[in-house]
């Protein structure tokens, strides 16, 4: 092989040139700087100076050199300084010598004794460059040459030329440089120098020897960071393990890891290797050409910045490409991966394509993943090798397109890859048609079966043509066969699947909507109803009545009976205040409604937990707040219909230590709604107990304590656990403290929701748990358990026809917001396939199986076995005390609104359709709460614990006209252990005549509120620093109506604020009842005897009825005294300080002192009169809250005179 000519001669002749000696002496020792060649390299610039007054510079060695052994016979492309430095690679014993001159685009390249290779940029011309004699004349040892220096052959300088080797470039074999030869093991051991051009200067070295390597400290640092990665990592991950272990459920982890492992491994390997194959293949198949164009040249350069980074780029570009773009969004899917492989069948087949539901459920959404996973990855491996072949010249995007043979392979495979997955997505649109969302009803209308559906099949097939296509097109070197058939598949795309579709729906559909969409809304409608658990709804006609009549009520004993006035979001306040007992103690803002058995009777129960509250502790510490404040103590009982003198809640159980008609149970509320963030319980040095269990003034400290003697939490006894604790809650006490004994254990992710999300993350679960003292085990001999029950749903957004649903925006009404964890984006299938119990004391789960017809339960069952509980196997006790859940019945009272209308065409009109009520108690525009209550609807044999809501008209008309009441039956309790009972879930929905101008909610409280005497007195009252608050508006099918009933309490605005029931508001039709009692209020509507039975305590006072209007005295005179006995209502009466809360508060005995005399002024005596009433009320307050009860009694006694002399000055003035 000929070697390289120079263009131009030098002014001095040079050495002649001979094999350079590998071995051997040295004129100086090894790595002694050589600075010899500088002077030459400096009286030699003169000839590149030369080279660069061409118009462009010299371009470097002459097209027929420049391809031998495939491309630069170079091992390295380094560059040197704009000062005309330049750099040499060493010889043997590490001296290099290079030349430099006028600026070049390419260095050149020199040679010493065993091929170290230098190159060299200047500073003069953009492309050209200079050469100069090497200073060999002075050093025979070795030789430097710009870019047009005589290249020597391998006789001159000893060195064997090699072929070009492709596998060098990408790193898989040999230690060969990207050019064609192999470095000198000699130079790469030794440093080199050269000089440099026009001054002098030193080579860079690229060998091992002349990196610098980290120091000690540096070392010391990075192993200390990488041992802090991997305790914080274990912290999360160790600390997971132990939580599940203990609580049993390890199956659930270790399975949601592996499978999320399995997964991302799966789709990295896959993505990594087809991007890796993708890159090596289009170096391999490159083509070696001479750069024809300024942009070739420009190619060559970036060749060169990315050749130091190429070993690098190969396997990094695919393994980022591979988690980023690929596996990191198939790992999350081990859901859908799971469930498929587990595939339950639901025994219904969709009405267009008979497949089972399973089809849409378990198997298209994870078809549908892998197909979007593979596209992706081809379409990342196509760009990969599409950048590679751009970047060594097998593409040009110039005026003339150029692809080489191998670019065009490559990118033909690649395409017809796309195609044929596009081919695959197009088939599966046809089924996911079927649940897609559309404007009037979900699914596939008439548009979608007839022009949708058969347009993505056609599509399917062209995808599928143009993939051959493009494979086809291998055998020839023209585009024109695949080209064509891209833009086949565009413009079928435009014609066949946007197009057409929009003319059918323009021409056909919507000028014939009502007939042509029939079909379609007759699936939609009988798919929702069963998606939902609405297919069994017992539908009745209700023409209700609005006239009103003595006895009216005899035969709906039961339900008046149990017409709840507590309303459970109004009197936490009450509850804290009455029984809280210590300020470390709380209760929930909103408390939870029940049923117990209390003498032989079932009673509605208004149920709260008295949980910590760290806030309210004397002194925050770590010990404090995390080894002795640790649970809370007891759970509150009231009446949910009943309430004691003074409109006190009549407490049935409470008190510290707890008494009542619970029996005994397990107080102790280790895991709640409030529960601190972690607490370390346990544990035995043969001390005393450290943790407060209540407080005790007979106790010598004033507390008891006690030692939490359960298994709720990982034993933190050893170092190592600790350890990681402590850098899980970034709390180096727990690794430190004393308090941390042998036997310890760390409690936390104590709330129930939370709780159970983790051991079932495949459930959606109520974010709201209730409360409940059960027996567990069903003997008596052993205590009963605090307990909280979660309700889980089952849920999926590919139930064909379904109507989709937010569960979120369904769920959210005035008194509670959006509470679901895990809650998808939208449904359309829901299932309350699980309740969740959570022991208060020790946190143990337990998960009932509660739908065993639940293909999606069946299926996660499969997956996670052994971790659901049979039903059968929860206790009598147990399933006495769930309920229907209040979330599924909100998302079911929100699709019947609409799918009550079963025939398509008035679906379609939506004539029909009804609305949930706002809420006329709360400001704003949330929808009316449904409430719990026993009641007995029309056709039922017996009244039963029920869930009820309301409709009114739909659309955007103002008119607030009762149309519908739905109801659940909620009673679970058969008596038997595992046994439900048979009513259980019986849907039914009383629909009211189109004509029926029964008042819905809204209006009924515009009528309360418009009242002379109701508004009078609360207006009088709300003046004279109470607040009125109006209580949960009831609805009842009671008389062959609609009987409305709302509690009003009354609370102080200022000082100690709780509220206590003080009137009852009742309406039937036009007819307004305003009383103290529930029975007063009845029978002033009902001719005034009612009939009803209401089985509540009496309140004082005896209000007339708000709605007889024949005596404008006697309607002022009952104003007057109505107005007097509110004001009183504002101040709690004398009562003892409740310490059991076993009974209710009881009213002390004060005379009241004779009324002051009038002065003649009737207003100015109503003046003084409120005046004194207002101060009496707040001297009662103050006295209430210092405890001083003989103060309470004297200053009731003022406020009584002076609300006496109120209603007399007012009777004085007319009314």
């Amino acid at each position: 092989m000929s070697s390289w000519p120079d263009d131009e001669p030098t002014d001095e002749p040079t050495e002649p040139t001979g094999p350079t000696e590998p071995t051997g002496p040295t004129d100086k020792p090894t790595g002694e700087p050589d600075d010899s060649g500088g002077a030459a390299g400096a009286a030699d610039a003169s000839a590149g100076s030369q080279d660069a007054r061409s118009p462009r510079g010299t371009q470097g060695p002459s097209r027929e050199d420049r391809v031998r052994g495939g491309f630069f016979q170079s091992d390295s492309l380094g560059t040197a300084p704009r000062d005309g430095a330049g750099h040499g690679a060493g010889d043997e014993d590490g001296a290099g010598h290079g030349a430099g001159g006028t600026r070049s685009e390419s260095g050149g390249s020199g040679r010493s004794g065993s091929e170290g290779r230098a190159s060299s940029r200047s500073d003069s011309a953009p492309q050209g460059s200079g050469s100069s004699a090497s200073s060999a004349a002075r050093d025979p040892r070795a030789k430097g040459s710009g870019s047009h220096g005589a290249r020597q052959s391998p006789g001159e300088d000893g060195s064997a030329q090699r072929g070009f080797d492709p596998a060098a470039l990408f790193g898989l074999g040999g230690a060969r440089s990207p050019f064609g030869t192999r470095a000198s093991k000699a130079g790469a051991e030794r440093p080199g120098r050269g000089g440099a051009g026009g001054g002098g200067g030193r080579g860079a070295s690229t060998t091992g020897e002349g990196r610098s390597r980290p120091g000690p400290l540096a070392m010391t640092i990075g192993v200390l960071l990488a041992v802090g990665a991997v305790l914080v990592f274990l912290s999360q991950t160790w600390t997971e393990v132990l939580w599940f272990d203990q609580l049993g459920y390890s199956r659930v982890i270790w399975t949601q890891w592996i499978a999320a492992g399995v997964l991302f491994v799966v789709g990295f390997l896959v993505a990594f290797g087809a991007i890796l194959a993708a890159m090596t293949g289009a170096y391999r198949k490159r083509e070696i050409s001479l750069p024809q164009d300024e942009a070739a040249r420009n190619l060559e350069g970036y060749r060169t910045a990315v050749e130091p980074l190429r070993r690098t780029l190969t396997w990094a570009v695919p393994a980022l490409l591979g988690v980023l773009g690929s596996a990191w969004e198939l790992a999350p899917h081990w859901r859908a991966v799971l469930l498929a492989v587990h595939a339950q069948s639901f025994g219904i087949k969709d009405p267009q394509f008979g497949l089972d539901v399973s089809f849409y459920v378990f198997i298209l959404p994870v078809l549908q993943v892998v197909v979007s996973f593979l596209s992706r990855v081809v379409v990342f491996a196509g760009l990969a090798s599409l950048v590679v072949h751009y970047l060594y010249g097998g593409v040009s995007v110039s005026r003339a397109p150029h692809f080489t043979r191998a670019a065009r392979v490559h990118l033909a495979v690649f395409l017809a890859g796309f195609a044929l997955l596009q081919g695959i997505a197009y088939w599966l649109g046809r089924y996911s048609a079927l649940y897609a969302s559309n404007t009037k009803f979900d699914g596939a209308g008439y548009t979608d079966i007839n022009a949708v559906v058969p347009a993505n099949a056609i599509l399917a097939a062209i995808s599928v043509v143009v993939a051959a296509m493009f494979l086809v097109s291998l055998r020839s070197s023209s585009w024109k066969l695949p080209v064509t058939g891209v833009a086949v598949m565009i413009v079928s795309a435009l014609l066949i699947g946007t197009a057409y579709p929009a003319v059918v729906q323009k021409f056909v559909v919507d000028p014939n909507a009502q007939r042509e969409e029939a079909v379609y809304i007759d699936r939609n409608i009988q798919a929702t109803l069963a998606a939902y658990g609405l297919d069994g709804v017992e539908t009745t006609a209700y023409d209700a009545k609005t006239d009103t009549e003595a006895g009216q009520l005899q035969a709906d004993a039961e339900s008046t009976t149990s017409i709840r006035l507590l309303d459970p979001n109004v009197v936490s306040p009450t509850f804290r205040q009455l029984q809280q007992n210590k300020q470390y103690y709380t209760f929930a803002s909103s408390l939870n409604v029940d049923r117990y058995q209390v003498e032989q009777q079932s009673r509605d129960t208004v149920i709260a937990v008295r949980e910590l509250n760290l806030d309210g502790t004397a002194q925050s510490t770590w010990i404090n707040d995390h080894t002795v404040y640790t649970h809370g103590y007891g759970v509150v009982t009231a009446y949910g219909n009943t309430v004691a003198s003074g409109g006190f809640p009549s407490f049935w159980e409470g008190g510290i230590p707890s008494s009542g008609d619970l029996g005994e149970y397990e107080p102790r509320i280790y895991f709640g709604q409030a529960s601190p963030s972690y607490s370390i319980v346990g544990g035995d040095d043969g001390g005393t107990p450290r943790e407060l269990d209540y407080p005790d003034d007979s106790a010598p400290s004033g507390q008891v304590n006690t030692t939490f003697a359960g298994d709720g939490g990982p034993d933190v006894s050893n170092p190592w656990n600790r350890l990681m604790y402590a850098l899980k809650f970034q709390e180096m006490n727990i690794l430190f403290s004393q308090e941390v004994r042998d036997g310890s254990q760390i409690l936390y992710d104590r709330n129930p929701a939370e709780r159970v999300a983790k051991v079932a993350p495949w459930l959606t679960l109520d974010g709201n748990p209730y409360p409940a003292v059960v027996d567990d085990d069903d003997d008596p001999s052993t205590p009963k358990r605090v307990v909280w029950i979660v309700d889980g749903y089952t849920t999926t957004n590919n139930y064909p026809y379904a109507q989709h649903e937010s569960l979120e925006d369904s769920m959210s009404d005035a008194t509670t917001g959006a509470t679901l964890l895990g809650a998808p984006e939208e449904s359309n299938y829901v299932r309350n396939s699980v309740k969740a119990v959570v022991d208060a004391y020790d946190g143990e789960v337990t998960l009932f199986e509660w739908d065993d017809q639940d293909p999606i339960l069946n299926a996660w069952q499969d997956v996670f076995p052994g971790t659901v509980t049979p039903m059968s196997e929860m206790s009598a006790d147990l399933m006495a005390h769930m309920r229907y859940p209040e979330d599924l019945f909100k998302v079911q009272r929100t699709v019947m609104a609409k799918y009550h209308v079963t025939d398509p065409e008035d679906f379609y009109s939506g004539g029909d359709f009804w609305k949930v009520p706002d809420d006329p108690t709360q400001p704003g525009d949330e929808a009316q709460a449904p409430y719990y209550l026993t009641l007995q609807m029309p056709g039922q044999d017996q009244a039963s614990f029920s869930l009820s809501s309301v409709y009114i008209i739909g659309g955007n008309t103002d008119r607030n006209v009762l149309t519908g009441f739905l109801a659940v039956d909620s009673e679970t309790a058969s008596g038997e252990p595992g046994v439900r009972n048979p009513n259980y879930g019986k849907i039914r929905l009383l629909e009211l005549p189109r004509s029926s101008n029964v008042p819905g909610p809204g209006q009924v409280q515009g009528i309360f509120d418009s009242n002379t005497t109701v508004s009078q007195t609360l207006n009088l009252l709300s003046q004279q620093g109470s607040e009125v608050i109006k209580g949960n508006l009831l609805t009842l099918p009671v008389g062959g109506g609609l009987l409305y009933v709302q509690p009003v309490y009354v609370q102080g605005s200022t000082g100690t604020q709780y509220p206590l029931l003080r009137k009852v508001l009742v309406a039937f039709g036009d007819q307004v009842g305003f009383a103290d009692t529930l029975s007063e209020a009845l029978n002033q509507v009902f001719g005034g005897q009612s009939g009803a039975t209401t089985g509540e305590e009496v309140v004082d006072g005896d209000a007339g009825a708000a709605n007889d209007t024949s005596d404008p005295e006697a309607q002022a005179a009952a104003t007057a005294e109505a107005t007097a006995e509110a004001t009183a209502a504002a101040t709690p009466e004398p009562t003892t300080a409740p310490t059991s809360g076993a009974t209710a508060p009881t009213t002390g005995a004060t005379a009241a002192p004779t009324p002051g005399a009038a002065t003649g002024d009737p207003k100015a005596d109503l003046d003084t009169a409120l005046a004194d009433a207002q101060q009496a009320r707040a001297d009662a307050d103050e006295a209430m809250k210092n405890g001083d009860w003989a103060a309470y009694g004297e200053a009731q006694s003022r406020l009584d005179d002076a609300l006496s002399r109120a209603v007399d000055a007012q009777q004085r003035m007319g009314g």
